[in-house]
């Protein structure tokens, strides 16, 4: 019987090389992880129930190529007006912009569930609302579609109930 020698350590590279390609391609994926967390899946299909969908003719992507976050503060700068609180909870903050196009409500949450609690509530009254990663704007529906454009996210059309809710 032979007696087996441990495998030798291949000497064609150099453990410093390898060490820099490893390096290499760890700094290559975390930089692209962002770009396609981005492009991944979310409000794109409308969950069996759920009673939403998003209002022909909009995409998830606004003209000026970025997302407002959860911070009412934020949404209402890049929404070009100063806002009010009036509510101010752990589950969401309100708060109430004034322009000369009309006035709104911006909800954040802070969580996503906590989001979609509210919209399912809000599914009750029906109507059409822009809706973004943990945040919600309220607004006449003729005014979305230009608050779109600055913040982002989808427009939402709510079913409602009631015998108006149906009806075309």
């Amino acid at each position: 019987m032979s007696q087996q020698q441990p495998h030798a350590r291949s000497t064609d590279r150099n453990p410093s090389c390898t060490h820099r390609l490893r390096a290499a391609a760890l700094a290559g994926a975390l930089a692209v992880l962002p770009l396609v967390a981005a492009c991944g899946g979310g409000d794109d299909a409308k969950p069996a129930g759920s009673g939403r969908t998003a209002t022909p003719g909009t995409s998830a992507a606004p003209a000026a190529g970025v997302v407002a976050p959860a911070k009412v503060e934020v949404i209402a700068g890049l929404a070009g007006c100063k806002v009010k609180i009036r509510t101010e909870a752990d589950e969401l903050r309100e708060g109430v912009c004034h322009t000369e196009k009309g006035d709104f409500l911006i909800t954040t949450f802070p969580e996503e569930k906590l989001k979609e609690t509210w919209l399912e509530s809000a599914s009750v009254y029906g109507g059409k609302y822009l809706v973004g990663m943990r945040w919600v704007v309220s607004a006449k529906p003729e005014m979305l579609e230009p608050l779109r454009a600055k913040l982002g996210g989808i427009v939402r059309q709510l079913q409602g109930i009631g015998p108006t809710a149906n009806a075309s």
